[in-house]
């Protein structure tokens, strides 16, 4: 594992792998833990106050030293919104103290800096390590995984991260992004088999797309590439979606991580395919999205996180935008932490028949029992009567099903019974919108949803807009 070799940088990693190591290995005591916690928490308040200039406004007049890990009530949130606006005024650090420099993708609103020092690199990726060791052992065991990394953008943290977790598991990876347009999808699929890549990590979308253009260029999945795993990332993949992937690859899927460019790594998962909060490195609160009543560490509702990492851009009170169900743990896995699961962001959530459902609801009524489909789309519209109702658009690939009337039977049936709507079930020819492959850049309701009750949103219209330079015939 890389680590700084001086300075204070390199004094927090010894203290942070001490813990770590004591953490994973279970001999952690609850008292270290709190004092590790309440320890971080009072570094960062004390860093956050004077070294940001938006956090020295946004704290004024609160009594920061009365604030425990226990209790964050006294402290405000801070929004996505208040980062796209206070930009690098949130910094609490120089930005020459940063590593390296990344941000958001900037599609539906200003992109925002979010610069990594050494101390909240190594924190991050020391938990994604022991998650791809764990399950790399699981799989392969002494054999280190060839992996190919598919990741968004140059200035977006997912090659570097991963990258370097790779190499912390002795494995050779390659960063073939192949919406890039000097890689693209044929020389993508010509690299996965070339270089016999075992191991696949990008987003749900683009593993989709992948076996589309497969398809398109002549390859076969199972018989052309050696991919053993599919690690997806990046939005939302219900177990439903999941089990559909793995039909499509003939691998095995995980939902390998959950975070973002703001707020680093803030789960991984287990051989068991949950997801475990990095429990050194935040403090959790669901919060309920409509109240902003904060429910403390477990429970339904918007994730909101305080990083104890006092770094370039620590966070606090951040709320995430993600709706999740935290639960505690009660897993044989050898990862520590609660189980988190998420359950899709509240701007994603639907109004169907009178009734809220997410957006992890209404993939899961739509993909549940699909097999070798390349992807859906959602079409919501009102019948004659007034009623919500719905058409399910489904791509299936060709030769992976073997009835496809049977099987938009079971999905008209088991969707109209979750979502309490009219359901008719379209199975498409020749392909369905592009708009579909841009989840992970704007929103998985942009991407899946056509509401035809109200105007296209702004989200919908920058989806639309990506989607016109998006394929892999382009």
């Amino acid at each position: 594992m890389w680590l700084p070799t001086h300075g204070p940088a390199a004094d927090f990693a010894a203290r942070y792998l001490a813990l770590h190591r004591a953490f994973y290995d279970r001999s952690l005591t609850d008292d270290a833990l709190a004092a590790w916690r309440t320890g971080q928490l009072r570094a960062v308040l004390d860093q956050v106050s004077t070294g940001s200039p938006f956090y020295a406004r946004h704290l004024k007049g609160i009594d920061l030293d009365a604030v425990t890990p226990d209790d964050l009530t006294a402290l405000p949130y801070t929004t996505k919104a208040q980062l796209r606006e206070q930009m690098l005024d949130v910094l609490s650090r120089p930005l020459a103290d940063a590593l390296f420099f990344y941000e958001t993708t900037g599609t539906t609103g200003r992109a925002t800096p979010c610069p990594r020092d050494a101390r909240e690199i190594v924190a991050s990726n020391a938990h994604v390590t022991e998650s791809w060791a764990s399950i790399f052992r699981h799989h392969f065991g002494e054999h280190a995984p060839r992996i190919g990394l598919m990741g968004p953008t140059e200035v977006h943290s997912f090659g570097d991260t991963l990258g370097d977790v790779a190499r912390n598991v002795g494995s050779l990876n390659a960063k073939i992004w192949p919406y890039s347009p000097v890689i693209g999808f044929e020389k993508a699929l010509q690299l996965m088999k070339d270089l016999e890549l075992e191991v696949i990590c990008c987003t749900p979308g683009v593993a989709l797309t992948l076996a589309k253009a497969a398809e398109h260029f002549g390859h076969d999945l199972r018989r052309d590439f050696s991919v053993k795993l599919l690690f997806v990332t990046g939005e939302m993949c219900t177990p439903a979606l999941a089990h559909n992937l793995e039909t499509v690859w003939g691998a095995d899927v995980y939902n390998i991580l959950y975070g973002s460019q703001e707020a680093f790594v803030v789960a991984t998962a287990c051989r068991n395919k949950r997801m475990h909060l990095s429990q050194t490195n935040y403090l959790v609160e669901v919060v309920d999205p409509e109240t902003e009543e904060s429910k403390g560490p477990r429970g339904g509702g918007e994730l909101t996180v305080t990083m104890l990492m006092d770094g370039v851009k620590p966070l606090v009170r951040y709320r995430t935008g993600d709706v999740v169900v935290v639960e505690e743990s009660g897993c044989d896995c050898e990862m520590p932490g609660d189980v988190v699961r998420l359950v899709g962001r509240t701007l994603d959530r639907l109004d169907l028949g009178g009734r809220q459902f997410t957006a992890g609801q209404i993939e899961t009524a739509v993909m549940t029992g699909v097999t070798g489909s390349a992807g859906y789309q959602v079409v919501i519209d009102r019948d004659d009567a007034g009623r919500d109702a719905l058409t399910v658009r489904l791509e299936l690939l060709a030769g992976l099903v073997d009835d496809p009337a049977a099987l938009a039977d079971g999905v008209r049936a088991r969707a109209a019974e979750a979502l309490g709507v009219p359901v008719t079930v379209e199975l498409s020819e020749d392909g369905l919108d592009p708009i579909v492959s841009t989840g992970a850049f704007v929103s998985w309701k942009a991407a899946r949803i056509v509401d035809r009750r109200t105007e296209p949103d702004h989200e919908t219209r920058v989806a639309r807009r990506m989607a016109e330079r998006r394929g892999y015939e382009n």
